[in-house]
């Protein structure tokens, strides 16, 4: 374990801002983190868990405790069927978890490829792209409760998943660490290839299998989102707003071209990039942070930008998304 004050937080998000923590842990392992909740976790009663730090924006210090999963690890643990089912650490980088299971020839998560984050956040999050959700294919979430050590192992259907969300995300916000996640994935080929311009995308790379749909993906998302090594950026910054058939259709008939996707129970999920660049954002700066220029939904630190700036461009956004189509957008990053 490693313990530091006043530590600075830049590199440990793709935002790139600068920020600090008022005190930083570092936990390796299970009795790491079992030990600091016992001995120290009732003296820190402000925390916050950081992973990847691919969700989350600072408008400031943080003046409580920032705690750092870096469990690593992957391993198959039994199959089911023609299921396998493969155990993952909390601090692995999810895209090598994704490279991982496509080369022992394990499909279910090729179309997650090439989202930053590590494994942990992307259960918290309910990380989605191309028609795939984390969702889809957990099969549980390994953990302990910060108040009193208690290990968890929470099954999917206790996760409360949906659309971005998760009981990580709500009740257990920052009251839990996740160590770990198990996946059922499957052995025998099921593609997803219905969701934009995936199954073009994969033709260019020769015939279908999961290797030449992960590295179909990747193409995708370099060719629409800034590498954050470059450009900081949280990926997608709203979350696509969902509302009913009937208000989607008026939508339509005020705005032709509006982009939707059909839902259940008479619900459209609608494209908030398109509601940005329609509105005129796409490519706008605000100070040193900007709407970038090829995708509207993410926003971008240009180099410098503070937290503030970031999240002022997002409010200016939202009041305008508002003003001109009714709808609130909502963000999908986490606004510390």
């Amino acid at each position: 374990m490693d313990y530091y004050t006043d530590y600075p937080l830049e590199k440990y998000t793709t935002f790139g801002v600068a920020a600090q923590a008022a005190r930083f842990f570092r936990f390796d392992t299970d009795d790491e983190l079992k030990k600091w909740i016992c001995y120290e976790g009732h003296n820190h009663p402000e925390k916050l868990i950081l992973g990847g730090g691919s969700n989350l924006l600072f408008t400031g210090n943080f003046g409580g405790t920032v705690l750092y999963p870096a469990f690593k690890g992957i391993e198959i643990t039994g199959e089911e069927g023609d299921s396998t089912l493969v155990r993952m650490a909390a601090g692995e980088e999810w895209d090598r978890c994704v490279e991982w299971c496509v080369e022992k020839g394990l499909g279910g998560i090729e179309n997650l490829s090439f989202i930053p984050g590590h494994a942990g956040a992307a259960a918290v999050q309910n990380i989605g792209a191309y028609g795939v959700e984390i969702s889809d294919v957990i099969v549980q979430a390994d953990g302990y409760y910060l108040d009193n050590g208690e290990a968890f192992s929470m099954k999917c259907s206790d996760c409360d998943y949906d659309y971005r969300y998760s009981i990580f995300k709500g009740p257990l916000k920052n009251k839990v660490v996740i160590t770990s996640l198990v996946l059922r994935l499957s052995r025998v080929p099921r593609f997803n290839l219905s969701y934009g311009q995936v199954q073009e995308a994969v033709k260019k790379h020769g015939k279908i299998n999961l290797k030449n749909i992960r590295n179909a993906i990747i193409d995708i998302r370099k060719e629409k989102l800034p590498d954050p090594a470059v450009l900081g950026n949280g990926g997608s910054f709203f979350k696509n707003p969902v509302v009913e058939t009937s208000d989607f259709e008026k939508l339509k008939k005020a705005h032709p071209g509006i982009v939707g996707y059909p839902l259940e129970n008479n619900k459209v999920k609608i494209a908030a990039g398109w509601l940005i660049e329609k509105a005129g954002w796409k490519g706008k700066s605000s100070g040193k942070a900007a709407v970038h220029e090829k995708q509207a939904l993410v926003l971008i630190n240009r180099g410098g930008a503070s937290g503030k700036e970031i999240a002022g461009l997002a409010r200016e956004i939202q009041s305008d998304i508002q003003q001109k189509f009714g709808i609130k957008l909502e963000p999908e990053v986490n606004i510390i």
